[in-house]
């Protein structure tokens, strides 16, 4: 059965070691996330921290040596976006957790450390990125197991209903911050109302985190 796992890797062993430790009070979140390519894997990264600190961020990537080049697209507020190449060292250690043709769903920094989320086909497959990645000098920590149900919309537990909900809200920015869409454009969109909207949302987020908190305690 497919398994999605949460791995954490030293950002040391990554990428933006230096950028983090020279920064150290900056939030890293990464804006998108290319599965198919490993060499550009999260080519867009947000940096959040003090207006007058974004300038030191941009010192400490032109030196940081896990960085090709940055480029800063975007300024808004506290919180800069950056489009960054990675040296091929990025890729060799992305290309190490997809080896077992793992799917990179998801990445994000976590102080001194990166964290995916990634499809695994099985639990076989994830044990064998785990062996190959560590055996290459990859410092891995699972922090997280879960399974992949079958069945479409039923995986965690969710209703057809709550679960085209959540994929419309995620589609149309409702979960983005700040808000791309609010409750009630979102229920124009779906044709309900906004309190059958807010009960489907609450009902489904709820079922989620009791299926995660089961299963986490099943692995």
């Amino acid at each position: 059965m497919s398994t999605i796992a949460e791995l954490a890797v030293p950002a040391a062993e990554v990428a933006l070691g230096d950028t983090l430790e020279a920064v150290p009070d900056v939030d890293v979140a990464v804006e998108r996330v290319v599965a198919a390519d490993p060499g550009h894997v999260m080519p867009y990264v947000w940096f959040a921290t003090d207006s007058s600190t974004l300038a030191a961020v941009d010192d400490a990537l032109a030196a940081d040596p896990s960085v090709d080049d940055a480029t800063r697209l975007v300024t808004r507020d506290d919180t800069a976006l950056y489009r960054i190449e990675w040296i091929d060292d990025v890729a060799v250690t992305v290309a190490l957790l997809t080896d077992a043709h793992a799917t990179v769903l998801d990445v994000t920094v976590e102080k001194t450390r990166w964290q995916f989320r990634m499809l695994f086909d099985d639990r076989a497959a994830l044990s064998r990125t785990y062996e190959f990645a560590t055996e290459q000098g990859l410092s891995i920590e699972i922090l997280r197991i879960n399974r992949l149900e079958e069945r479409r919309h039923g995986r965690f537990g969710l209703t057809d209903a709550q679960y085209e909900s959540l994929i419309a809200a995620l589609e149309y920015g409702y979960y983005e911050i700040p808000r791309e869409m609010d409750m009630d454009e979102l229920s124009d969109e779906l044709d309900i109302s906004h309190q059958a909207l807010s009960e489907r949302l609450r009902r489904a987020h709820r079922t989620l985190v009791e299926e995660l908190v089961t299963l986490d305690e099943l692995s």
